[in-house]
């Protein structure tokens, strides 16, 4: 049921829209494919991705009132924890709203490297083709002719680690900044503010480094695209 379900709406749409942009692209180039086909997948994940950066500039104007229940409630932490969710559910705001587009990209990232783990590119498997998908003639393994999409690359996952450094450093300047004003709010934005900016890009880094230079340039790319959404988020959403 769940293979069924994980193969219809991520496997099988991804390998097809990966076969026909490598048939669409000049010199099929794989890699510019990749490129391509997650600057896709960041356009269908936006609105949920600006969902959550509103999400957190409206948390940003509550928290006088999460320092109020913090000060009212300090010997009753559990009390402060269901007012705290009260205060939300009241607000209609989501604290874990920018954890969805991370659990989204899981299925993704997965099929996406399942397809170069187990069906590459050079056989195409015709049956999980939809009638409407081209096929390519024939297909370009090397990125811009010197980058190998199905080995490792030392200098892609840098750049992985790196580009995922600066989306967490422009998320933490901006939306996703921790507040300082402690409390349950505070603390999480806090923990996750460390993580996304030290402990992401080393992670991010080895799994880039460890599977296949197509999985480095996904996070490059999706980590770039997340950037801007940033820099778009602060000079719109927050101006």
């Amino acid at each position: 049921m769940i293979s069924t379900f994980f193969h219809a709406v991520f496997y099988n749409p991804i390998y097809n829209a990966l076969v026909a942009l490598v048939a669409l692209v000049p010199g099929s180039d794989v890699g510019i494919a990749v490129i391509l086909l997650t600057v896709i997948i960041r356009l269908i994940m936006l609105p949920f991705s600006l969902s959550a950066a509103r999400t957190q500039i409206a948390m940003k104007t509550l928290e006088p009132k999460l320092k109020e229940l913090k000060e009212k409630y300090k010997d009753d932490k559990e009390k402060e924890a269901v007012e705290t969710l009260a205060l939300y559910r009241q607000e209609r705001v989501n604290p874990f709203a920018s954890i969805l587009t991370v659990f989204i990209q899981i299925p993704v990232l997965l099929a996406l490297y399942w397809v170069f783990l187990y069906e590459p590119l050079s056989a195409i498997n015709m049956a999980r083709l939809y009638a409407f998908t081209p096929i390519p003639h024939g297909v370009s393994f090397e990125f811009l002719g010197f980058i190998s999409m199905t080995g490792k690359s030392m200098v892609l996952a840098i750049l992985a680690g790196l580009s995922q450094f600066l989306q967490a450093h422009m998320a933490l300047s901006g939306t996703m900044k921790p507040s300082g004003n402690g409390g349950m709010q505070g603390d999480f934005q806090k923990v996750m503010g460390l993580q996304l900016k030290y402990i992401f890009p080393f992670l991010i880094g080895t799994i880039s480094y460890t599977t296949s230079s197509a999985i480095a340039l996904y996070f490059i790319t999706t980590n770039l695209a997340g950037a801007l959404q940033e820099r778009h988020v602060r000079r719109t959403l927050m101006s």
